[in-house]
């Protein structure tokens, strides 16, 4: 195995005992991707991490990396046939990390978690990887991820309320 597929799988493993820490319970299963996306909406606001949380407003790449590791090993456990596919030569290998599909078909998912930070919730996780999996499980949609990951917003006319 070369060495970003050992990354990989360590900082998948890694991802999984920090977001335990604080609560998110990351289980290898689609519907974890569910507390990723909890775990983006409670450490960002405004397109940028918050002052406090668990991102750090520079230097967050290797977090997001182990997210996407972790991503990207959930989905291999639910695709059969599924394989990392890694380049240790190439200087920008891990950007450029994806799976294949028995089928041909490529995704990015180290990619997928720099889109959800960079552009929110519209690139949420969780359909991401049910959509992705969705002919290979028995699993109907969390509905349950409508509500857990739904944006507060204040009304216009409650300026005055924290």
């Amino acid at each position: 195995m070369g060495k970003l597929q050992e990354d990989i799988k360590s900082q998948s493993d890694w991802i999984v005992k920090a977001f335990a820490s604080d609560g998110y319970n990351l289980d290898y299963t689609i519907d974890s991707f569910i507390q990723i996306d909890l775990f983006f909406k409670h450490n960002m606001k405004d397109g940028k991490p918050i002052k406090g949380g668990r991102l750090p407003t520079t230097g967050f790449g290797p977090v997001l990396f182990s997210i996407g590791a972790y991503v990207g090993e959930t989905i291999i456990n639910h695709i059969p046939g599924a394989v990392w596919i890694t380049d240790d030569d190439d200087p920008e290998g891990e950007m450029k990390i994806s799976i294949k599909f028995p089928n041909g078909a490529e995704i990015w998912p180290i990619n997928k978690i720099f889109n959800r930070f960079r552009n929110g919730s519209e690139d949420s996780i969780y359909p991401y990887g049910y959509i992705l999996s969705k002919d290979f499980t028995e699993q109907e949609f969390n509905q349950k991820f409508w509500a857990l990951t739904a944006e507060t917003k204040k009304s216009w006319w409650a300026f005055w309320k924290k």
